[in-house]
């Protein structure tokens, strides 16, 4: 079952940015660059006055990349979103954390384990692994003390490594696009101003027409690239903050299991 889930996964992200791309091209083509938007409905010429899409088209071909990453950022955002709020559990975090902590004082762990059944989630996933761990030790004659809390702990590390690497799924993808897109933007201007200093520099009077399309090349791919890297960084310190509260959780969690054994066996 895990290893379909992986699958899946792994699918998903690799088709992604294949699907946003083809999208996007299509977007560009027939949506922006309609007719409609334009002078005498001719893409090739002006854009017609305080038209956002036909503005969006003179862009260039770098338009299209840029909107393959920010449909990239949106569709990761989403996906994160659920799967990072499904990893939390049924529950608050730290109401649970909390009940799990009065339970293991009182030296309750049967009631912890049906407690974690019902929270679900990847904190509640690393406890219950935890209490196993607690119940299969308290029935250890062979071992010490010191050695069963330091395994207890070590069960505590290992449930958490199996856990991070789902939560922190695809948003090494979203820290790439936040610099990415910035590039991105950079060159689509450099490329726009080049040409406009071309239409500038034509012998007799400057193509105004070319001109307009260069300058404008260059502002709608320095807008893009900005506003879809900042929408990446983001998404991206707010998916992070809550993977640290997560991480937290489960680090008190398994710290409160550590002192209950400590405490309640000799």
């Amino acid at each position: 079952m895990e290893t379909k889930k992986s699958t899946s996964k792994a699918v998903f992200s690799a088709l992604v940015i294949p699907v946003a791309f083809c999208i996007s091209i299509l977007v560009y083509i027939f949506i922006f660059g309609d007719g409609s938007h334009f002078q005498d409905f001719n893409h090739n010429l002006a854009p017609n006055p305080g038209d956002f899409f036909g503005t969006i088209y003179k862009g260039g071909v770098i338009v299209p990349i840029l909107l393959t990453l920010l449909l990239t950022v949106m569709t990761f955002s989403f996906e994160r979103f659920f799967i990072i709020n499904k990893a939390a559990g049924k529950g608050k975090v730290v109401s649970f954390v909390q009940e799990i902590k009065e339970l293991l004082n009182a030296n309750k762990i049967s009631e912890a384990k049906a407690l974690c059944l019902e929270q679900r989630g990847s904190v509640a996933n690393v406890v219950i692994s935890s209490l196993t761990k607690y119940e299969q030790l308290e029935s250890d004659v062979q071992m010490s003390k010191e050695q069963k809390l330091v395994a207890i702990q070590k069960d505590v590390e290992e449930s958490t490594a199996l856990e991070l690497p789902s939560l922190e799924e695809n948003l090494g993808i979203l820290a790439t696009i936040s610099s990415v897109s910035t590039l991105l933007g950079l060159l689509g201007t450099v490329i726009g101003m080049i040409k406009a200093f071309s239409a500038m520099s034509a012998a007799g009077a400057p193509d105004s027409t070319k001109l307009a399309t260069g300058i404008s090349e260059a502002l709608i791919n320095t807008a893009l690239g900005i506003g879809t890297a900042a929408i990446a960084i983001i998404v991206y310190n707010f998916f992070t903050t809550k993977i640290d509260k997560l991480t937290h959780s489960i680090d008190e969690a398994g710290y409160s299991i550590v002192q209950s054994y400590g405490a309640n066996h000799k």
